[in-house]
């Protein structure tokens, strides 16, 4: 039985190959920084995309993206433009993985 960091790391590189098929291309992944992890760094058309994935089997991962949790990453977000020299467009997307199917949200706010 895999344990949950295996299935995190099976459930980004299907959110990774799933995005390159949306036109995203892949910058960086589990980018650690002071406040948080992002899981996928990515552009396209342009525009940074911070993507947090969510995995899960038997209930809805798309719960598990909270305020909290989106305040967090927009930390690291800032962090890693400061740190990059990055002043371009950004936005913070969400992929759901649900038995190895990836679902995108876009712009993900609350």
């Amino acid at each position: 039985m895999r344990n949950s960091l295996e299935k995190g790391v099976e459930a980004e590189g299907l959110a990774c190959e799933f995005l390159e098929g949306l036109g995203y291309k892949i910058v960086a992944r589990n980018v650690r920084k002071k406040f948080s992890e992002i899981d996928i760094v990515a552009t396209k058309n342009g525009v940074y995309r911070f993507v947090e994935v969510k995995s899960g089997d038997g209930f809805d991962p798309v719960y598990n993206m909270t305020p909290q949790k989106i305040k967090k990453i927009i930390k690291g977000v800032g962090s890693y433009l400061a740190s990059h020299k990055i002043d371009a467009p950004y936005c913070i997307d969400l992929v759901v993985v649900r038995s190895g199917e990836c679902e995108l949200y876009e712009n993900v706010t609350f």
